[in-house]
């Protein structure tokens, strides 16, 4: 067995089993542990291929048995537990009984089971390995939100002073790029802009940048082109028209709160009569509009945020994401001593569920993160119809990934005999000043990666 999975598992889970002497003991289709003067059993049938390691998942389920844990999530640790769904479908299990392994194997609740499944089902219809996504980061800001981990820069700050140069760099890339895909082409079936915050770019260029990536990049195959317009501080009706311009259909306004002393306190500004403003802009040009917003902001309580979510319905929005708030090492607030409130789980749930039943809104993607609050999840809800092909792909981990600019995260997906697949990332500097230096060399490097791909050379 893996010590060093477990030891992690303990670490996220049961911090306080942590340097205690575990003794496993092997039975037939089951173990035994004992831990701190606590004893467990866990049996389970065997279910093949389905499980990497029966025997040491079980140990893990054994654990939470031992502390009488009760997650929600049970004892799904992973940030993409649909791809736990997909493997037992794989091996011949119907919808129904991945739901029931889910809550009698993984301790899984129930409802969470059912959504999870759910969501898989709605995803079937929209993921397709044979084509690729197209990523553009751009890694700065109008100022550093004190809960992000991003790859981010305030445009105000030191780093400020690349900027021009990063957008020439860009500027480069986005043509490097186009010739790499003239040359071996790659079927784009959906773009996203993102960040950091896209629109820090001045109009000028912003118009510059997507003259030349509509002039580089073969758009026959692309199903939709998003831009994460996020705050309403860094946004114009010119900056709209220009996207409208080049053919972006989507757009995300990301408030993440609608209580203007929270926004305050995590280094965010509002202004509530310029995002109504931007808000109506988007709705006159046509655009799908998505909304971003984050549960578990320091010292929101659950009223705020069910504020938040009533104040949402007076928008007509095709997309809403829920986020639970992760406190990342990266992050200003994972440094300092954040207190967050103590959430009811239940309420916020129900107005979660009244939000989206009125608005007649789907959960169509989800992924977790290991430091979430409450054990929670982050959804995407959408109009039927208006689901990001972006989102679901990139969580799935189903195509490869072309990513240009700082931060940009390309990826290489092989598919393997046992139901895994080989996943190979080559990431762009965050750092503008490096991204600048480094850019041609690592262009190099990444198409290397897809030459490899396209004459079959990973061994998996």
């Amino acid at each position: 067995m893996n010590k060093r999975s477990i030891e992690e598992f303990m670490r996220v889970m049961i911090p306080e089993a942590l340097g205690e002497e575990l003794v496993i003991e092997e039975i037939p289709n089951g173990v035994n542990i004992q831990i701190a003067g606590r004893k467990a059993k866990f049996c389970y049938s065997d279910l093949g291929k389905a499980v990497d390691d029966q025997k040491q998942t079980m140990v893990k389920l054994a654990l939470l048995k031992a502390y009488q844990k009760d997650y929600v999530w049970g004892g799904l640790m992973g940030v993409r537990p649909s791809k736990i769904v997909r493997r037992f479908l794989r091996e011949g299990f119907s919808y129904e009984e991945t739901a029931r392994h889910l809550e009698e194997f993984y301790l899984v609740k129930k409802e969470k089971a059912e959504l999870l499944v759910e969501i898989v089902k709605k995803e079937e219809r929209f993921l397709h390995r044979g084509a690729s996504n197209l990523y553009v980061g751009i890694p700065f800001c109008p100022s550093k939100c004190s809960y992000c981990s991003f790859a981010s820069y305030e445009i105000t700050g030191g780093v400020g002073k690349y900027y021009r140069e990063f957008v020439s760099t860009l500027e480069k890339e986005i043509r490097l790029t186009g010739e790499e895909l003239r040359r071996n082409p790659q079927k784009i079936e959906s773009i996203y802009f993102g960040g950091g915050t896209p629109s820090t770019l001045t109009e000028e260029d912003l118009e510059q940048i997507l003259k030349v990536f509509r002039e580089e990049i073969d758009f026959r195959d692309v199903k939709e082109f998003t831009f994460e317009a996020g705050r309403e501080d860094s946004i114009t009706r010119k900056k709209l028209e220009i996207l409208k311009k080049y053919g972006v259909d989507r757009v995300s306004l990301n408030p993440q709160s609608f209580q203007e002393k929270t926004l305050k306190k995590v280094n965010r500004k509002f202004n509530r009569a310029h995002f109504e403003e931007v808000y109506q802009d988007c709705k006159k040009l046509g655009f799908i509009i998505n909304m971003d917003f984050i549960l578990g902001l320091p010292e929101e309580s659950t009223e705020d945020m069910i504020d938040s979510l009533e104040q949402l319905k007076k928008f007509e929005v095709e997309n809403i994401t829920l986020h639970s708030l992760a406190f990342k090492r990266a992050s200003k607030l994972a440094k300092g001593s954040q207190e967050r409130e103590k959430i009811d789980r239940k309420r916020l749930e129900e107005s979660i569920a009244s939000l989206m039943k009125e608005k007649q809104l789907e959960p169509y993607y989800l992924y977790r993160q290991k430091n979430m609050l409450d054990w929670g999840e982050n959804i995407g809800y959408a109009k039927l119809g208006t689901e990001s092909i972006f989102n679901m792909e990139m969580i799935e981990e189903n195509q490869n990934t072309i990513a240009l600019g700082g931060g940009g995260i390309s990826k290489v997906v092989v598919e393997e005999e046992n139901g895994h697949d080989y996943i190979e990332r080559f990431v762009n500097p965050k750092d503008p000043a490096l991204y600048i230096r480094e850019m041609e060399k690592r262009q190099e490097q990444k198409f290397a990666l897809f030459k490899k791909y396209r004459e079959g050379k990973y061994e998996v």
